[in-house]
């Protein structure tokens, strides 16, 4: 199993979120479809944000919620994370990043976990080509804040639970 994905399970464990045995595989519903959307869609808008402000450590934060949000989805439904191939070249164009960011997370409206596998992939992609940062060590640094973060989530309402909390300062997993 993907670590990342063996993590948002963990994770959801211990929010107590149902998700589907991993490897047996599940179609989810239209409501929890919707719920992701409108998760992925509030990651895309901190995201592009942060682009427009040209601050690297919060584009890293951006597209690591991104990856988490996407990974959320395939944990629900029990699948594993596909290795999908990630059609983008750096031609200095901040413009470029935003449309295709625009287009994965718009292709996740279908619930399909190939596509969530797709906006993870891009993420991990453009974490290392766009941004030259550590994806792994910024994705561990989200993921022990959330789990620290627990018990004040646990008594929220569900989106809530869903919603990551601001990211901790990931300067430190930029390249140089």
């Amino acid at each position: 199993m993907n670590q990342h994905l063996a993590a948002i399970r963990a994770y959801h464990d211990a929010l107590s979120i149902p998700q589907a045995e991993h490897g047996a595989p599940v179609d989810i519903s239209d409501m929890d479809i919707i719920l992701r959307q409108a998760l992925l869609m509030d990651g895309g808008s901190e995201t592009f944000k942060a682009i427009k402000s040209g601050e690297m450590a919060a584009i890293l934060a951006g597209l690591t919620d991104l990856a988490y949000y996407s990974l959320s989805a395939i944990a629900l439904s029990g699948n594993e994370v596909s290795d999908e191939p990630v059609d983008w070249q750096h031609d200095g164009f901040v413009l470029s990043v935003m449309t295709l960011l625009s287009e994965e997370i718009d292709r996740c409206k279908d619930g399909d976990p190939k596509n969530y596998s797709a906006l993870y992939c891009l993420c991990v992609h453009l974490t290392k080509a766009f941004l030259n940062a550590d994806f792994n060590g910024a994705f561990q640094c989200v993921h022990a804040n959330n789990m620290a973060r627990l018990n004040a989530i646990k008594n929220a309402d569900r989106l809530t639970q869903l919603q990551l909390p601001k990211a901790p300062d990931l300067s430190e997993f930029m390249y140089e």
